[in-house]
């Protein structure tokens, strides 16, 4: 096939997957078009088929730390802990929104840097619609909290979203030192995001709310809390000892699912669900799409545009382009196509790239994988989402945060090196 033939068509291709993933037609898993389109750009020579075992040969430990993450937040909220979140912020707010909107950002940031961003979409989520409804706040200020969080406050661990775990391994970092350097980007993003939630959602927040009712407090799941805190231990040791995290991950989740089995809390089959194996299929699939369309020509047109250096003026436009892909053709195509053009300016481009990737998909609902799901998770709490209002909030929030993310990553790398 010749060059101009095999771009259109995988070009083509990834549309297909992309708009699938975001329509989801008769509610669809995304790798039944995926997975189709990668055996389509492999059987015609669009991509050899060297470059797609590479490809999968790169993702497949990605894939598995995934689908270990998933599985322990999943027995996270079997045994409690979402639960135990919710009937917290309910009585501490004590019928303040403003209250519920701090206690909100405290609890989805942390859930998403230790748990993952899907976590805080799928499970959190409706928890923090029915912990409004139970004070009798307006859910908006909230509900949309979820959604920008598990996004902006993705940046601090690799274990938070799949675009970090991809940037990990491509900069070279320990776990411990991804972690130092994005500390202050974290905390500058999310700043920020507080800042315009506060300011955007005032009147829903001025709204008066009631005292919870008297009910009994939720136990505490210890032993839970105890897994989660060893798990993120065991990412730093097994990243000193040169080992794949993943096997911390993997380690947590047994150890959750061979206490829920053995009081039948859950079954095997309820575990492997929440593996998500049809969304990983499809990660692993589409990763093989988009290195087709950047072996036949979308890197050497990105090449062009992505500049060398970490200078500050470099991180700010890599981020700026990162943040602008990711709305395009969503953020995790766009960290695909931007990690092997930026990693050899060092650890600090890739990581403005996160900061693109990751903040960027804010402003458009196909920004990211996970604002489309959480768009599903509101419909069904029958609550709609007005697009307009989601872009203006994403206005106003998205540049402000980029731009704060980036000056602080700039500050770290200069601090602590990089």
């Amino acid at each position: 096939m010749n060059t101009s033939l095999a771009e259109a068509l995988s070009v083509v291709l990834l549309l297909a997957v992309l708009a699938c993933a975001v329509v989801r037609p008769w509610g669809w898993p995304e790798a039944v078009v995926a997975l189709p389109a990668a055996a389509v750009v492999i059987g015609t020579g669009a991509i050899s088929l060297d470059h797609a075992r590479a490809e999968a040969e790169r993702l497949g430990p990605v894939i598995g730390f995934l689908a270990a993450v998933l599985v322990l937040a999943q027995l996270c909220d079997d045994e409690g802990l979402f639960h135990a979140c919710g009937a917290w912020m309910a009585r501490t707010a004590t019928g303040r929104p403003r209250r519920l909107l701090v206690h909100v950002f405290v609890i989805a940031s942390v859930i998403t840097a230790a748990l993952s961003l899907d976590a805080t979409v799928v499970l959190l989520t409706p928890v923090v619609f029915a912990t409004a409804a139970r004070l009798g706040a307006r859910p908006k200020p909230h509900v949309y909290a979820c959604t920008h969080l598990s996004n902006t406050a993705s940046l601090l661990l690799p274990v938070s979203n799949l675009t970090n775990l991809l940037a990990f391994t491509a900069s070279g970092l320990s776990f411990t030192r991804f972690a130092a350097l994005m500390t202050l980007p974290w905390l500058a993003a999310i700043g920020v995001e507080y800042a315009a939630f506060r300011r955007f959602f005032a009147t829903d927040l001025d709204a008066g709310a009631q005292a919870p009712p008297a009910a009994e407090t939720p136990e505490l799941p210890v032993f839970v809390l105890v897994v989660v805190a060893c798990t993120l231990a065991g990412f730093v040791l097994t990243s000193a000892l040169g080992i794949n995290p993943a096997w911390a991950a993997l380690a947590g989740a047994v150890v959750l699912a061979a206490r829920a089995l053995a009081q039948r809390r859950t079954t095997p089959a309820a575990i492997v669900r929440a593996a998500g194996v049809p969304f990983l299929a499809f990660v692993l699939a589409l990763g093989i799409v988009v290195r087709a369309v950047v072996d036949n020509g979308l890197a050497d047109a990105l090449d062009h545009l992505v500049p060398a250096g970490t200078a500050l003026p470099a991180l700010l436009a890599v981020a700026a382009l990162a943040a602008v892909l990711a709305n395009v053709i969503n953020n995790l195509p766009a960290v695909l196509v931007l990690l092997p053009l930026t990693a050899p300016a060092g650890p600090g481009a890739v990581l403005a790239v996160l900061l693109g990737v990751n903040i960027g998909p804010n402003l458009t609902y196909a920004g990211s994988l996970a604002t489309l799901l959480w768009r599903r998770i509101v419909r069904e709490h029958d609550t709609d989402v007005d697009i307009k209002e989601f872009t203006r909030l994403g206005l106003l929030t998205v540049p402000a945060a980029l731009i704060a993310a980036v000056l602080a990553l700039w500050v770290s790398l200069l601090a602590l090196g990089g």
